[in-house]
């Protein structure tokens, strides 16, 4: 996994969300993340977003954080837009405000061990090696044209970092 710090202008995204936490996402039973992506993806979702700015480019995002990763936090799945103009019944809205990030492009791998993998690295890290504590506003993943064979996927995560 390579790491790179970048800082992102803000990011407009029309989606679908559900509010879980990481003990809730360790447990099948509970676990609401994988019946939120089976929704947005099964349901037509993204063909409903009519501002999209790059279709078939993914993005899903932490936010709302209660504390930490460990905590409470809204998972947001969804696409980049221009405008909020025809917000789609039952779809939110997301503004992801500029901010400085720690950018993890994955190796190559099946989906979903690429990401589980990734976040097990990631959950370990210390400020340090982020290069600066983690701000906890908004963590998201980008599923892009490498993520369309699910047996070698890339993906970028974004891990939002303190000013």
């Amino acid at each position: 996994m390579q790491k790179t710090s970048t800082t992102l202008p803000e990011i407009k995204l029309i989606g679908i969300t559900t509010r879980t936490n990481l003990a809730s996402e360790m447990n099948l039973a509970t676990a609401k993340i994988g019946t939120t992506v089976q929704k947005y993806f099964h349901g037509g979702c993204p063909e409903k977003i009519n501002t999209r700015k790059k279709a078939g480019v993914t993005y899903c995002v932490y936010t709302d954080y209660e504390s930490d990763f460990t905590g409470d936090y809204t998972y947001f799945i969804g696409e980049e837009v221009d405008s909020f103009d025809d917000l789609p019944e039952g779809f939110e809205k997301l503004v992801i405000q500029t901010q400085n990030y720690a950018k993890f492009t994955t190796d190559s791998g099946p989906m979903p061990t690429v990401c589980i993998g990734a976040w097990q690295k990631i959950w370990t890290m210390t400020s340090a090696e982020f290069g600066n504590e983690r701000a906890y506003i908004a963590d998201f993943e980008v599923y892009d044209e490498r993520a369309v064979d699910h047996q070698n996927v890339i993906l970028d995560i974004y891990i939002g970092l303190r000013a």
